[in-house]
């Protein structure tokens, strides 16, 4: 797969995460938010005084394992500091804040699916 081809499978996942997200009633505050040390893929508010950092990765079958196999600790470490850019950016009172990663997968053979991880880092408990 080419690179073209990947950055528009990558963005229909985008596509097919924020119509999840709202579908379940949230608002997607920002798309491809991007600054000097990297991107968010989706930022969005499920209820007032919450905001989620939302990772999507999207895959077109299982050859390349699945898509939130590829969230790594690296990886959660830049969106923590992402996301706190995306935080400070804004000021004003701090809004209970997670990161979340979600799934899409156009099938490949299998069926179509989309996954949904809450909260798997920089949560109240971390």
């Amino acid at each position: 797969m080419g690179s073209d081809e990947r950055r528009e499978l990558g963005r229909y996942g985008e596509r097919v995460a924020a119509n999840y997200l709202a579908l379940r009633g949230w608002r997607v505050l920002e798309r491809n938010w991007r600054c000097r040390f990297g991107e968010i893929d989706l930022v969005a508010q499920p209820e007032p005084g919450s905001v989620v950092f939302v990772e999507v990765k999207t895959r077109s079958g299982d050859i390349c394992g699945a898509g939130e196999e590829a969230v790594t600790p690296a990886k959660l470490a830049r969106l923590r500091r992402l996301a706190g850019i995306w935080l400070e950016e804004r000021g004003g009172a701090r809004p209970a804040a997670r990161i979340d990663v979600i799934a899409v997968n156009t099938g490949g053979g299998r069926g179509r699916s989309l996954r949904h991880y809450e909260n798997v880092g920089w949560g109240a408990g971390e």
